[in-house]
């Protein structure tokens, strides 16, 4: 079942997707970020990874008030909502009373942004556009599935499996993800703490069903792994 790839990765012609890269370069509209930098966006745009990976985050307001100003505090803790690999669109919706976030994942992210009409200049790389978004779309509804399971370590090895799927390269300990991913993105994200992910995830590797590779990259083995081991 891995690894799972886009419609669009899959179909896009090459000349296209340098066109596009050249448009962007000769109107300045492409940007290159260090590991963990946070990506300037705004909503109406339409952003484009051209290489490396970018973390989505998401935080709420609360409530409560600073004594310096009547405006509702942002909450310091971050959810990670999942990546965006190299190749795919993403925009940041405005929604209150949640933000969302873009960051740089990896080292030399590259990011094209541009405005919706500017896909006017390629119908077709439009469709593809929305066909990724449909993609993302169905993935998400993955997502939440897996986050309504009542045990912890079963969300946890769900989360895993379905970042694996999309995003995992194939190695010596299966399919392994391309990026490091620490215990607190991952608790974040299914709603537990970094402690207790720690503690699963020492469960998992003694069962064999997760592995860990070079600069603690996470792997599922696949059954051909399993059956070398």
């Amino acid at each position: 079942m891995y690894p799972v790839s886009s419609p669009s990765e899959a179909s896009r012609p090459f000349l296209t997707w340098q066109r596009i890269i050249d448009w962007s370069q000769e109107h300045y509209r492409i940007r290159t970020f260090p590991k963990d930098e946070k990506i300037p966006t705004r909503p109406g745009l339409l952003y484009l990874v051209q290489k490396g990976a970018v973390r989505l985050v998401g935080s709420a307001q609360v409530n409560a008030t600073s004594s310096n100003s009547k405006l509702p505090r942002i909450s310091p803790d971050e959810a990670f909502l999942g990546f965006v690999g190299a190749g795919q669109p993403f925009e940041i919706v405005a929604q209150s009373p949640f933000t969302l976030q873009s960051y740089a994942h990896v080292d030399q992210t590259s990011v094209v942004w541009m405005y919706w009409h500017d896909l006017d200049n390629w119908p077709h790389f439009r469709r593809e556009v929305l066909d990724a978004f449909r993609y993302q779309h169905q993935r998400k509804l993955l997502w939440l599935s897996t986050l309504g399971q009542r045990r912890t370590i079963d969300r946890l090895l769900g989360f895993l499996t379905l970042l694996i799927e999309e995003y995992g390269e194939p190695s010596d300990d299966g399919y392994c993800l391309p990026f490091p991913l620490t215990h607190a993105q991952i608790g974040s994200a299914i709603g537990s703490t970094r402690v207790t992910v720690t503690r699963l995830m020492g469960k998992l590797r003694q069962r064999g069903m997760i592995r860990t590779q070079g600069d603690n990259l996470l792997c599922i083995p696949t059954d051909s792994t399993l059956n070398r081991a």
